[in-house]
């Protein structure tokens, strides 16, 4: 299988363990079957693996969060990273591109492509399968539906011709009012899931048709110039040629933190504590320091680097505007070579933990407008500091002038102080060099 996933959007709705560069996708809140910790992204894509081991998995995402997809997945994974954000038509065509001319797919070939944030049983998974297979010589556009459960004004609805498995689609509909939805569903409309499947051929026809490009490269350069446009509205409400393929699984939306809690079946995700007295209360912490509830019912307290959020569950999607006001500098992230938090921000300078996995390195850059302290807390390694290499390990402090070229090898993981000194800090004022 082709297989394109769909990791856009910062997951706003899932402050504050979501920024712009760590969105709810990578979130780690799922435990495996070893009772591991893994995130809906991490959780997909072990769920699609064990239905088709050599499926060519791409994962369409902003350039901003593709360090934390190789963190994730490795490096083999395929990614379609976006230099903005344009909505998912221009996301999808840009994938589909890159699987022509990047990965070489014949343009014959199937593709299917499915949102990231999809939590349903492994089972599920053989249906892309059937709609891979299906697409081949069926229509152009083969969608999944869902059977309703209530009229939500969550989903876009699809209303079948028949009642058939695959059936031809009569019309689709956006997200619709509460009254309309109703009506949708007394007519058979199925919810539509967010999960279609196409020829690649199919898809880069249309996409030559909207829009002035020659290829992948040229699109990518063009990308800014793109106006923004969901490939709902762009191709399935102009479309003739789109057929549905009934699933009676139940696919949840995890855009929430009240629905999250759910998903995860766990009370209490890191350092938590919550008295008896408490009532429907889930704990989800990212940080070191203890959290306790007290007396509390049907409430969600989520807590991270980036701030601390207290909601009762029947409000937790309408904190989006307020969290819209908060400064969203980003306070954790992770990295190809580990991960971030920072630890203070006062005038002048920034305090950060890092953590380097071992066998990673940093890239080997430098900054024009700060000077750079770092205190190797554990672990031990190297740096390279303007092409001198030393061996480093705990208690060692390395100090780099602004303008000097630096980098940080890990031989074990390494916990590492970094302080940032200056009148200019920023994440502009880095310039990387390549190390010989």
């Amino acid at each position: 299988m082709n297989i394109i996933l769909l990791s856009g959007g910062s997951g706003k709705n899932l402050w504050p363990l979501s920024n712009d560069v760590r969105s709810k996708q990578f979130i780690k809140l799922f435990q495996n079957a070893d009772g591991q910790y893994e995130s809906m992204i991490q959780r997909i894509y072990r769920q699609i693996r064990a239905i088709d081991p050599k499926a060519e998995i791409t994962v369409a995402t902003s350039r901003s969060q593709a360090s934390t997809l190789f963190n994730q997945l490795g490096h083999t994974i395929g990614l379609s990273a976006e230099p903005m954000r344009r909505d998912t038509f221009p996301a999808v065509v840009l994938a589909c591109e890159y699987l022509k001319d990047v990965r070489h797919v014949d343009p014959k070939e199937p593709v299917v492509v499915c949102p990231v944030d999809l939590f349903t049983k492994d089972s599920f998974f053989h249906a892309l399968e059937e709609m891979s297979e299906e697409v081949c010589n069926g229509p152009g556009i083969l969608l999944l539906g869902t059977e309703p459960t209530g009229p939500s004004t969550q989903y876009g609805y699809i209303l079948p011709d028949t009642a058939d498995r695959i059936s031809t689609v009569r019309s689709f509909k956006e997200k619709p009012d509460e009254a309309d939805a109703k009506a949708y569903i007394k007519e058979g409309a199925l919810w539509n899931a967010g999960i279609f499947a196409f020829r690649l051929s199919y898809v880069l026809d249309l996409a030559h048709a909207r829009i002035e490009y020659e290829d992948y490269d040229d699109l990518y350069n063009k990308y800014a110039q793109l106006t923004p446009i969901s490939f709902d509205h762009a191709v399935l409400e102009n479309s003739s040629a789109i057929a549905v393929l009934r699933s009676d699984t139940r696919l949840d939306d995890l855009g929430t933190w009240d629905a999250l809690s759910r998903a995860t079946e766990q009370q209490i995700i890191g350092n938590g504590i919550v008295t008896p007295a408490c009532d429907n209360v889930n704990i989800i912490n990212d940080m070191d320091i203890p959290v306790l509830a007290a007396g509390v019912k049907d409430v969600v307290i989520s807590a991270s680097q980036q701030g601390i959020l207290v909601s009762s569950k029947d409000n937790t999607e309408d904190i989006r505007p307020y969290v819209d006001r908060i400064n969203e500098k980003v306070m954790f992230a992770e990295k190809s070579w580990g991960n971030f938090k920072v630890l203070d921000v006062s005038d002048g300078s920034m305090t950060i933990k890092l953590t380097v996995h071992a066998g990673k390195r940093m890239s080997y850059h430098s900054h024009e407008h700060r000077d750079e302290i770092w205190a190797i807390v554990s672990g031990w390694g190297r740096t390279i500091v303007d092409g001198m290499e030393q061996p480093v390990q705990a208690g060692d402090v390395i100090t780099m002038q602004a303008g000097c070229r630096h980098t940080i090898i890990a031989d074990t993981t390494l916990d590492v102080i970094e302080i940032q000194c200056g009148d200019e800090i920023t994440t502009s004022d880095k310039r990387k060099f390549e190390l010989e």
